[in-house]
């Protein structure tokens, strides 16, 4: 019975001791996230932009990124990751270290691509900790100058006398900017040929050079070169007219009914990265996209600049 006593009483002192270690690591482990959160940023921070410079991402990613660093007080850096759709920056992007020093401008491209791909290296939902949306737009029907068309409906008529005559550019197989060429081609029964860049930028270059004759871009990056005359743009594809240009009618209005693309922009960062982190991140978003230099620079390309809270920005994803 003694032996037995003795027996229990180190049992009993070894769990005491053992769940006081416990009980002063998680201590331990708050209090390194809160010191770290409340030191947060102490070096510049990095954004993952998955496309190519000039693309939508790029550009509304360097417009945030500015100011974004301006409020945290550090130096926030675009990381151009472009290629495989956008997967390579979001892969990229999910494996870095949870930290806070690295961010990833998330787009349609990766909602996209969960039921596009077999298997993908990383899961939009599981390996990304949402922190604000920040941005939605339209895309514009552009074509070169040298394509005797001046309104969807010519355009229309003339890829119906030239089947499989007419190129259109995208981002890549399966982004955005193709899936709106096949829902137009579709809707108005017509064939035309796609064909994928690695990133809109390229493909918004070769469309302004020529060599493709239309595109489905995003509004942000078309606006400077339908501004200088270098591309025509026929129609936007949001259910109204944008804002940036309410002179360019809209493809329904063009008279192709429920004909609706739209983009978005959110801001996240991998998974595990500290809540106070987040939050900090969330706020300054916040003021970035409520500044007025951010908003008009945004409106001008045709951009809505958006706010909320991670939790609906993660619900919406």
């Amino acid at each position: 019975m003694g032996a037995g006593r003795q027996s229990f009483g180190r049992q009993a002192g070894g769990l005491i001791v053992r769940n006081a270690l416990t009980a002063v690591a998680c201590f331990v482990a708050v209090t390194a996230a809160t010191v770290h959160a409340q030191g947060y940023p102490v070096k510049p921070v990095r954004m993952i932009a998955a496309s190519s410079p000039g693309s939508a991402v790029d550009i509304v990613a360097r417009i945030v990124a500015q100011k974004l660093g301006e409020n945290l007080g550090q130096q926030v850096v675009i990381d151009n990751r472009a290629g495989a759709g956008g997967n390579l920056g979001a892969e990229l992007a999910a494996k870095a270290p949870p930290d806070g020093y690295t961010l990833f401008m998330g787009t349609p491209a990766h909602a996209i691509n969960t039921g596009l791909y077999r298997k993908l290296n990383y899961d939009l939902v599981r390996d990304f900790a949402p922190v604000s949306q920040v941005s939605s737009g339209q895309y514009v029907v552009i074509v070169h100058p040298s394509l005797p068309v001046k309104s969807i409906k010519e355009l229309i008529a003339l890829a119906r006398a030239k089947p499989g005559q007419l190129n259109y550019a995208s981002a890549g197989s399966g982004n955005a900017t193709h899936l709106a060429g096949e829902l137009f081609a579709s809707k108005t029964n017509t064939k035309l040929v796609h064909v994928p860049y690695k990133g809109s930028g390229p493909a918004l270059n070769d469309v302004v050079g020529g060599q493709v004759q239309l595109m489905f871009c995003n509004l942000t990056a078309a606006m400077p070169q339908v501004k200088n005359g270098r591309i025509r743009a026929l129609a936007v594809t949001g259910a109204n007219r944008a804002a940036a240009a309410p002179e360019i009618p809209t493809v329904i209005e063009a008279g192709v009914p429920g004909y609706t693309v739209v983009s978005w922009f959110g801001v996240l960062v991998p998974a595990g990265t500290p809540r106070d982190i987040v939050m900090r991140l969330n706020a300054d978003l916040a003021r970035t996209m409520q500044a007025t230099d951010v908003r008009d620079r945004l409106a001008g390309d045709g951009a809505e600049p958006l706010t909320g809270t991670p939790e609906q920005f993660g619900a919406f994803i």
